[in-house]
């Protein structure tokens, strides 16, 4: 088991990474104030994990709400059912809310802990490679909106982040692919000895070797911890870790949520991203290079789907919050892990490299 920290003062809290902790109760007792527990999951997860969460929280008042499975029941009217199932078990401020599955359910369930009697406590059991790695750990949580993804939403943080990586044990391959999208991520905004690591390692990786998966969540929740510590709501350095969400984030309202997964979404958008980088002169065209294999190795698309054109892209994209005052900042890079946020560039510029990316072909 290893133990990592999120350094945000009061709100700090503690990432426990290992084998088989869903059956050691401390790690999540130890972090519920009261008797009232509530377990939120999915119809995909319950059958799997459900009852053996339920075992580690014998002794508690504990309720139960399994939602359906999918990106496009990350809503508003989703999250009442939460709020229902809370209310009609009369559970108080002293409640602690479980989000067991994967970054929807992680999202939802830290939302609803936002909202319910203006917060309580939450706890991350993240159980997909992608939530482990990245929606689990610094307190973005929120739903989707037909014109947008992730617009309505809260910072919240955990009390506690449990990544039991026996779990990934039963993820399908796609989702595990969807999820190295998010490792590969951290190596290129600000780790290049890390995307190096990955480089040497993908096929292990990708062949579910538990010492190399481990190491990889250990790296990239270690990465986003560090950042999410100096910028806990995103005003400043934070939004380096969005490097491929702008154009993702695009791709995933246009195709509707759950068609292109996540992580699939955002490896096309980081192509695109280092595609302007290197039309800027910020990064070489080589790197461009050296990613796209990457990423194919890693079953990733590399290009946005084909029914996508430049106007789409630029319609949604100005959706974004990161737009200020009419003014698309996008995340780029000045070289293999060196990230920057900015908007000094022209939208011809943009335009050029949606020209060429849309062009190009991308099976998912």
């Amino acid at each position: 088991m290893h133990k990592l920290n999120v350094d945000l003062g009061e709100r700090s809290y503690p990432i426990f990474i290992g084998e088989a902790l869903l059956t050691h109760p401390e790690y999540l007792t130890s972090y519920i104030s009261g008797n009232q527990v509530a377990i939120v999951t999915n119809d995909v997860v319950a059958p799997l994990y459900l009852d053996l969460l339920k075992k580690s929280l014998a002794g508690y008042n504990v309720i139960t709400e399994v939602l359906p499975d999918g990106e496009v029941f990350k809503s508003l009217a989703t999250v009442e059912r939460i709020f229902d199932r809370l209310l009609s078990a009369r559970f108080t401020r002293k409640a602690t809310l479980i989000a067991l599955g994967g970054g929807v359910v992680g999202d939802m369930t830290g939302f609803a802990a936002a909202c319910y009697q203006r917060g309580i406590d939450f706890i991350q059991v993240p159980t997909t490679l992608l939530s482990q790695v990245d929606s689990s750990v610094g307190g973005k949580t929120g739903v989707n909106h037909t014109l947008g993804k992730n617009m309505i939403g809260a910072f919240h943080q955990p009390n506690v982040v449990v990544i039991d990586t026996e779990t990934l044990s039963t993820l399908p391959d796609r989702e595990l692919s969807a999820g190295l999208a998010e490792v590969i991520k951290y190596g290129l905004i600000h780790d290049e000895p890390f995307y190096r690591w990955l480089q040497e390692h993908m096929d292990g990786l990708r062949e579910r070797v538990p010492d190399l998966l481990a190491y990889a969540i250990r790296q990239s929740c270690l990465d986003k911890a560090k950042v999410v510590a100096a910028d806990e709501k995103e005003s400043g350095i934070r939004a380096i870790l969005n490097l491929g969400h702008t154009f993702g984030h695009a791709i995933e309202t246009h195709m509707g949520y759950g068609n292109w997964l996540h992580g699939e979404a955002v490896a096309a958008g980081m192509v695109m991203a280092i595609n302007l980088s290197a039309r800027l002169g910020l990064c070489s065209p080589h790197e461009q290079t050296t990613l796209v294999a990457l990423l194919k190795r890693a079953g990733l698309p590399v290009a946005p789907p084909a029914e996508m054109t430049p106007d789409d892209f630029l319609e949604l994209m100005l959706v974004d919050k990161k737009v200020i005052d009419g003014r698309l900042r996008l995340v780029l890079l000045k070289g293999v892990g060196n990230a920057v946020v900015t908007e000094d560039f022209e939208q011809t510029q943009l335009v050029h490299c949606l020209d060429e990316m849309c062009g190009m072909e991308s099976v998912v």
